[in-house]
């Protein structure tokens, strides 16, 4: 340790998303190659001395105490913890999070010296890993609403990635084997209410971290929730969902510089007849254990949807992966277009 393999895959995933701004101390650490990545990793952020990296990971993630604060992060799976290194800036994000963080040396005047805060979460407090829908995203649970953070990968590859690099390292934890199960008697068996839902699928480690995949129901529910928003529509049983992914919304502003805009995350969902997008909680469901009441917001919520047959066309811009796609649809009611189209439109 480190093997050549190892360094070289490190470096390779070591790369902030373009269209992400992020902070003098996290380019820094995105400019790290090789060997030089992980002396940096034991020498200021791994908490033992006998640990090693087994995993890189560039994520947008939300904490389950600040649901609104998207960050960037930079995450790093060790074989003893999760290590999620976040701008520093995200401290000042939220009024509301100063007992969350500790502010204690976030006010360093010193513009050649940059912070950056480092959440852990310790891999023997890890209680469940809940995956979302088409492996967008996963949520990571602890013991407490300040161990559960969300991986917005919006991304499959890098989700799949880093679930299976998580169940290797997991392997590796000598933790106390779960108690034999108690034979049920005849009234326990029987006598429990069946409340006719079906479970997600749950595959428990041996390690007793529980990895937790939708089911064919949540597909099934969020098209119910779908057709609810769509007006007129006769056979609500029949509509399917053919796309579901994590995207952003573009807002330019007025009068401001030409390439300054916000990414507003959304959740984009097609249809064979309409094109919807939700603001989704992605953090706060499934409740967790220790929750005592439902969070403040649904799950999803309508932030705008246009029929498919108002889309007058698709832009697609030339650059690399993110790809921005621009859909301009015609909202005029009834009427005829081609009345208007006069010798004009084909003269010089």
């Amino acid at each position: 340790y480190p093997s050549e393999l190892l360094m070289q895959k490190i470096t390779e995933d070591n790369q902030i998303p373009v269209h992400i701004h992020v902070s003098v101390s996290l380019q820094y650490v995105a400019g790290l190659k090789g060997r030089a990545l992980v002396e940096f990793f034991h020498s200021n952020i791994a908490e033992v001395e006998n640990e090693e990296l087994r995993h890189l990971m560039w994520s947008s993630v939300l904490f389950y105490k600040t649901p609104s604060v998207e960050v960037m992060a930079c995450v790093l799976l060790s074989t003893k913890a999760i290590y999620f290194l976040l701008d520093d800036s995200f401290i000042h994000a939220d009024e509301n999070q100063s007992d969350f963080w500790n502010k204690e040396n976030s006010d360093c005047e010193n513009s050649s010296f940059h912070l950056s805060c480092c959440f852990v979460l310790k891999l023997n407090d890890l209680q469940s890993v809940n995956v979302g829908l088409f492996d967008q995203y996963f949520r990571i649970t602890g013991h407490s609403a300040d161990h559960i953070v969300t991986c917005l990968t919006r991304d499959s590859y890098n989700t799949h990635t880093f679930i299976q690099q998580l169940m290797a390292v997991l392997s590796l934890l000598a933790r106390t084997p779960s108690p034999e199960p108690v034979d049920k008697d005849f009234y326990s068996e029987f006598g429990s209410k069946n409340t006719g839902k079906m479970e997600n699928y749950e595959l428990i480690h041996s390690s007793r971290v529980k990895f937790i995949y939708p089911n064919e129901e949540e597909i099934g529910d969020l098209a119910f929730l779908v057709a609810e928003k769509m007006d007129g529509l006769t056979n609500p049983p029949s509509l399917n969902i053919l796309l579901y992914v994590l995207a952003f919304q573009v807002n330019h502003f007025e009068g401001s510089a030409p390439n300054t805009s916000s990414l507003q995350p959304k959740t984009l969902i097609l249809t064979s007849s309409d094109l919807f997008l939700f603001d989704e909680d992605y953090i706060s469901y499934p409740l967790p254990e220790f929750a005592k009441e439902p969070p403040k917001r649904d799950k999803y919520q309508l932030a705008d949807g246009r029929r498919i047959r108002d889309l007058d066309r698709v832009l697609m811009g030339y650059q690399t992966y993110p790809q921005a796609l621009t859909f301009v649809f015609d909202d005029v009611q009834n009427q005829d277009l081609m009345q208007n189209l006069t010798l004009d439109h084909f003269g010089e």
